[in-house]
């Protein structure tokens, strides 16, 4: 009788943990990264430029410098983040004097990186150009985020 309260008690214990919702993992952080582009015919801009997103919860903002001639940035392309699931969407702009354009960036991530994938559709001089963009994204590891605040009683 003892064995059998045992393997009860066990069967109770094993079914409890299995029944507990997975704790997903930290999302909310800032991520930083390298996005790599295709070469515009009209400017000698690099091809690499970081990017950064601060993710609160399912979403937020990024920013990415804009690069005109080799090393002068011209602006900064804004937007923002939407996380579902494993998946992350990134969409944002740029305006500038002679050009603007909208971008679009998506992945998934794999524990605390994402890679992405895009692209870029330009307005220059009233011509439409389009280039594509990959990189990925990484969060710190979580013992070097910021500790949560507890809430006062």
């Amino acid at each position: 009788m003892f064995k059998n309260l045992m393997s009860v008690g066990l069967a109770a214990a094993v079914g409890a943990i299995l029944a507990m919702p997975v704790q997903a993992q930290v999302r909310d952080a800032e991520y930083r990264g390298t996005l790599v582009c295709g070469k515009l015919p009209f400017a000698e801009d690099p091809t690499r430029a970081a990017i950064a997103i601060k993710l609160a919860g399912n979403e937020g903002p990024y920013e990415r410098p804009v690069h005109m001639a080799r090393s002068k940035v011209v602006g900064q392309e804004t937007g923002k983040g939407k996380v579902e699931g494993d998946k992350i969407t990134i969409t944002g702009s740029w305006k500038g004097d002679k050009a603007s354009y909208e971008a679009t960036y998506s992945g998934t991530f794999v524990r605390r990186s994402a890679k992405l994938t895009g692209e870029q559709n330009w307005t220059y001089e009233g011509k439409n150009f389009t280039r594509t963009c990959s990189g990925a994204i990484k969060r710190p590891l979580a013992v070097f985020l910021p500790k949560q605040k507890k809430p006062e009683q």
